[in-house]
């Protein structure tokens, strides 16, 4: 659907599998209530596609949507768009958001660097949340991570002046990685000190992932910034 075509590499591989009852349910009766479809070139109109008009957050790669749900409901005061390929992820989060009766929770089934590229509007946006992303360990595939310099840029013009971005990663390297891209762009400022990771605020739940995560004892490096155009 995009028109992206310089645009070859890509940081996330499409998972396919069985789906249970209640995600084939997610995907497909429930897809009108929480799904957008953009069209091709065209600019959502995010304020007419949610409830109520209130600020946007947005999240990249949501996964099984555990923790975007939870904010959600946590956080009637904000709306949420989450994009996100993986099918049974999708249709997981909008049956279990059916299930809590949210109104403040809209889903993208596309890439997301496309969509952001060609259907959100600059300016639009006053949060980007990017939690444990695929990592690609091996030197040779560092070149997949999302948190490139060009995406940065993106999501600095798409988000509001003191806008935040907030990252989590469980791959110290990346977290290193994400920090140096960070404090090097022109308008991200850390809002701790230079080179300081922040600890996990109460509002970014802890997934069943990460708890395993920790057992085996894993770190977690979370990373809040804020955009000052």
């Amino acid at each position: 659907m995009s028109d992206n075509t310089n645009r070859t590499i890509q940081s996330f591989v499409r998972r396919s599998g069985r789906l249970s009852a209640g995600q084939k349910y997610g995907l497909n009766d429930l897809w009108s209530q929480y799904g957008i479809e953009p069209e091709a070139g065209q600019a959502i109109d995010l304020n007419a596609v949610f409830h109520k008009q209130q600020d946007i957050i947005l999240e990249v790669g949501f996964g099984n949507g555990d923790s975007l749900l939870q904010m959600a409901i946590n956080e009637p005061h904000h709306n949420f768009l989450g994009i996100e390929v993986y099918e049974a992820g999708v249709g997981r989060l909008i049956n279990e958001a059916h299930k809590n009766n949210l109104t403040n929770l809209k889903i993208i089934k596309e890439d997301a660097v496309d969509i952001l590229s060609n259907n959100i509007s600059a300016s639009s946006l006053a949060g980007f949340q990017l939690y444990f992303a695929d990592p690609w360990h091996k030197k040779k595939h560092h070149k997949r991570r999302i948190v490139q310099n060009e995406f940065m840029d993106m999501i600095s013009e798409k988000l509001i002046d003191g806008g935040f971005v907030h990252m989590a990663t469980d791959w110290e390297h990346y977290a290193q990685q994400m920090m140096e891209t960070l404090e090097k762009h022109t308008h991200f400022k850390n809002t701790l000190n230079a080179h300081t990771y922040s600890v996990r605020p109460e509002r970014r739940p802890i997934t069943k992932f990460e708890r395993r995560g920790e057992r085996l004892g894993h770190g977690v490096w979370d990373l809040i910034f804020t955009n000052e155009k």
